[in-house]
């Protein structure tokens, strides 16, 4: 990554003005507004500004032409569209994607990078936090009972229970909490079935010390078959209520959550290693800062924690287009690397099935906020993945078999996303943000800013400011996050714990009945 500084002053010159990832990079990024007139140095390169250009926003720095690739992080993030003069803003008006359908990829594994933090982790003590550990050998985060419904129908009842109880519990357990959703009747085949595994999944996570089942009756997704999901160790901790059956259900629901809380409070938190650490890793609201800055820290976290034997899980598929091919170079096995291109292609042709072009992104505040083009955003999106071996590929609903990195297939909404990642077990979510946002899920939801201000503004969302990347260095800002990571893993409340944000949103595909 390489600093510039302009040749006019700046109230703390030691600061860079633009940063340039990559030395064959035609652009540079505006770490600050820049005015016409100014003159910034990027390497040998003296730039005039010959146009107004935003924070986060691209400069170019060495002439384009019309229909040349333009690079940043090393990679084409698109085709400029016209010629483009040194010092001037390269964004929407000039700069296309090249990203059009499905592709053909062959196998050339590569020689893997070192991870990040791998000898610093192999030579000094080993991080660790206060986590729960359960019968089958996952480790909690939080111990907290769950009611999820089956199906939408009982939805409030659901959450009617659940605040009851969580009065009647308040400090006995972490929390009880429910998990309402519109689904689980008028669906068909996959699309009933994916709803019936991210529930069974859910009910099946770590930070679950107890989990209540609630059903109507009548829907598709009935109690039994989603029952038999979920494996036969987790059942001890698990009941189930038929609200159509029950005389009674809210006080069904009330006992049924009792004897779920007088069996989790008798578990206690336990000292454990980073190994035992299953981290989801998200963005949403990216700026031109999250390539910079919180998703390259994301990705050391992730080094730490799968060099120390754990868990990292990267989701939202469609925001690899363009990236996919970095994450195919590391992936263990041929069967890895296949996995990885199925789900690609599988989410390619899937929006073009619904007649929708696959770069139908970046949103408008990713655009905004500097982002012009989807190769742009997935090549600051994947690092969030860090160095680390990609050693699964899950399907939307599958719970996390090995660690090491895995690939899970959901889509780059927020909300669905999140859910997938707790479904999969994450114990703690990871979620950059250049612009912000309160979304919470299921479990602890860490808000990383990519920059100062959006931490300044917001910090009754933010629980992290990777903007210190650009004056603290990644060194000593990775260091810190990973001590925060441990606070909160080990009971510190996150951001979207404090403020109540836990909701859950299912991937809807098929018809309505």
């Amino acid at each position: 990554m390489t600093m510039a500084k302009s040749a006019n002053l700046r109230p703390d010159p030691a600061l860079p003005d633009a940063v340039r990832v990559h030395p064959a990079d035609q652009v540079a990024i505006a770490l600050r507004p820049f005015s016409v007139g100014e003159t910034i140095l990027v390497d040998a390169l003296s730039v005039y500004v010959a146009e107004a250009i935003g924070v986060g926003h691209k400069i170019a720095l060495t002439a384009i032409a019309a229909g040349e690739d333009v690079r940043r992080y090393g990679w084409t993030i698109g085709r400029a569209t016209v010629d483009i003069m040194a010092g001037y803003h390269v964004h929407s008006q000039n700069l296309v994607t090249k990203l059009s359908g499905e592709e053909p990829y062959r196998y050339a594994p590569s020689a893997p990078d070192r991870p990040f933090h791998s000898a610093r982790i192999a030579g000094a003590p080993q991080r660790t936090f206060e986590g729960y550990v359960r019968a089958d050998g996952a480790v909690g985060t939080r111990n907290e009972i769950w009611v999820l419904p089956t199906v939408g129908c009982v939805g409030r009842t659901a959450q009617r229970a659940a605040q009851r109880a969580a009065v009647r519990h308040a400090g006995v357990v972490d929390g009880v909490f429910a998990f309402a959703h519109p689904f689980g009747c008028s669906q068909l085949g996959d699309d009933l079935d994916g709803t019936a595994r991210v529930i069974a999944s859910l009910a099946s996570h770590p930070n679950a010390g107890g989990v209540l089942l609630l059903g109507l009756g009548c829907e598709e997704n009935q109690l039994a078959p989603l029952l038999a999901r979920i494996p036969e160790h987790y059942h001890d901790r698990i009941r189930t209520v038929g609200a159509q059956t029950s005389l009674d259900e809210m006080n069904a629901a009330g006992e049924a959550i009792d004897a779920l809380v007088a069996r989790a409070r008798l578990d206690r938190r336990t000292t454990v290693g980073l190994d035992a650490l299953r981290l989801g890793l998200k963005c949403g609201g990216s700026d031109g800062f999250s390539g910079l800055t919180a998703n390259p820290l994301i990705g050391r976290a992730a080094d730490a924690v799968t060099a120390s034997g754990g868990a990292a899980i990267l989701t939202e598929i469609p925001e690899m287009f363009g990236a996919e091919r970095l994450l195919m170079a590391r992936a263990a096995t041929r069967d890895v690397f296949e996995g990885i291109v199925t789900v690609v292609n599988d989410f390619k042709r899937y929006f073009l099935d619904h007649g929708e072009p696959i770069s139908e992104n970046p949103s408008p505040g990713n655009v905004e906020g500097g982002i012009t083009t989807l190769e742009e955003k997935s090549l600051g999106a994947v690092q969030k993945g860090g160095r680390a071996i990609v050693t699964d590929v899950l399907r939307y609903g599958d719970r996390v078999r090995r660690p090491g990195l895995t690939i899970l297939e959901a889509p780059g909404n927020d909300a669905v996303s999140t859910t997938a990642l707790a479904a999969a077990g994450a114990t703690l979510t990871l979620f950059s943000t250049g612009r912000g946002t309160p979304l919470g899920s299921p479990v602890p939801t860490m808000k990383l800013a990519t920059n100062h201000g959006l931490a300044t503004r917001k910090p009754g969302w933010i629980d992290f400011d990777a903007g210190s990347v650009i004056d603290q260095g990644i060194e000593a800002t990775t260091e810190a996050l990973l001590d925060r990571i441990c606070a909160i893993a080990s009971g510190e409340p996150a951001r979207n714990e404090t403020n109540d944000e836990r909701e859950i949103a299912l991937w809807k595909r098929g018809v309505t009945l």
